[in-house]
């Protein structure tokens, strides 16, 4: 075989693999990635108290801060994305999230603290979902569905596998330690695997789809299907995230021991699990609208039920099947601008869309604890949780493009 055949048979064994292999890097980067930036701090927020003295609500809003960055760096990540591929960016946030935590390991104060956060939401904006869903949507080609189910199945263990984890290092060393050890571990698996397993090819941008609206970006985010969508997915993405973080609290007012509504919380996230198993059979079976507002509908009927249930089996039960319809719901994110507008600008498109919804879910810790303080208990809470997704329901009806006669029932 010629030296020009050998090549050409490379070129395409290389590219016939690839898709495989940035699917394979990114559900190792995901995991560690969300384990490390976001469910370690959780497990670790009472030893920082303890050790600083700062106040509970202080450290959560460092971490709250951080997730308003990553929303706004987004944006110009999703562009760039677009353009060159999702290699050298995720590599610098990467890259970026080392020293931002061993700056939270060394802050000295709480003004230190609450600003490396701050740099640790411009590497979670470089790091997370939204740029790893447009990498697999180029890659994947017109039907991504699959390798974005098996990528938040990884994403989904990120807090099994680092939650424990992070309590076991916890055990022998201090918080400030063992955020250390984990930015190693990040270092270690991320770094280099963003640049070697992102190196195939970046696919050109796809051509406009037949049947669906105009890609142009400008057009698109002043339409009123985009703003609607934006909408309702923001309000859904609130409402979920208030009920999940309160669901412990809920659970003790109606009497359930704290070690049994730990379990349910566990439990709620295997149904994460199961619901994301099921997406592509959803996919297949419905239209774009339709799954829009069932799986909405889905969350609303859902968040509201765990305010009306009483019985601690009926509680942990409900939770279940609420992360089931959780599931679901990261993958309705993912795939809707491709549903909606096709692949060709899915980076820029998605990095606007996903930062109202960060924003949202930043806020909900302190939505679902005032809520609570307001209304006078967490069992009126999730039915105003479960009215606030049922108005996401309706602005989503909203939500298909008016030229857009694919995506209707």
């Amino acid at each position: 075989m010629s030296r020009d055949a050998t090549a050409l048979e490379e070129t395409r064994a290389v590219s016939r693999s690839g898709p495989r292999v940035v699917l394979a890097t990114l559900c190792a980067t995901q995991t560690t990635s969300w384990g490390v930036l976001y469910y370690a701090f959780p497990v670790l927020a009472g030893d920082i108290t303890a050790d600083t003295g700062w106040s509970m609500a202080s450290i959560t809003a460092a971490l709250s801060a951080s997730q308003l960055v990553a929303a706004l760096v987004g944006i110009p990540v999703g562009r760039r994305l677009d353009r060159h591929g999702p290699r050298g960016v995720m590599t610098a946030g990467s890259v970026l999230a080392v020293p931002a935590l061993a700056a939270v390991a060394s802050a000295q104060n709480l003004a230190w603290f609450i600003g490396a956060w701050l740099v640790a939401g411009v590497a979670m904006g470089a790091v997370l979902y939204p740029p790893a869903f447009a990498a697999l949507t180029r890659w994947h080609g017109p039907d991504p569905v699959r390798a974005l189910t098996v990528l938040t199945l990884a994403g989904g263990l990120a807090s099994t596998v680092f939650a424990p984890l992070t309590a076991a290092v916890a055990a022998q060393l201090d918080w400030r330690a063992t955020y250390l050890v984990l930015a190693a571990i990040l270092a270690a698996v991320t770094i280099p695997a963003h640049w070697f397993g992102l190196r195939p090819p970046w696919p050109p941008r796809p051509e406009p789809e037949p049947g669906l609206a105009d890609t142009q970006p400008r057009e698109v985010t002043r339409s009123r299907a985009f703003v609607a969508l934006a909408v309702a997915l923001s309000l859904a993405a609130l409402a979920t995230f208030a009920a999940l973080i309160n669901l412990v609290p809920l659970l003790a007012e109606r009497g359930v021991p704290i070690g049994v509504a730990a379990v349910a919380l566990g439990l709620g996230g295997a149904g994460q699990v199961v619901g994301r198993l099921g997406y592509a059979t959803i996919v297949r079976r419905t239209s774009v609208l339709t799954r829009t507002v069932a799986i909405l509908l889905a969350l609303a009927v859902t968040t509201a039920a765990l305010g009306m249930l009483t019985t601690g089996v009926a509680l942990i039960v409900g939770a279940v099947v609420a992360g089931m319809a959780r599931g679901v719901f990261t993958l309705l994110q993912a795939t809707a601008i491709t549903d909606r507008w096709g692949r060709r600008n899915y980076g820029h498109l998605n990095g606007l869309l996903s930062a109202p919804m960060t924003i949202t879910m930043a806020l909900a810790p302190f939505v679902g604890a005032a809520s609570a303080d307001l209304l006078g208990s967490y069992r009126t809470t999730f039915l105003a949780l479960g009215a606030l997704a049922a108005v996401a329901v309706a602005v989503s009806l909203l939500t298909i493009p008016t030229h857009n006669r694919k995506a209707f029932p």
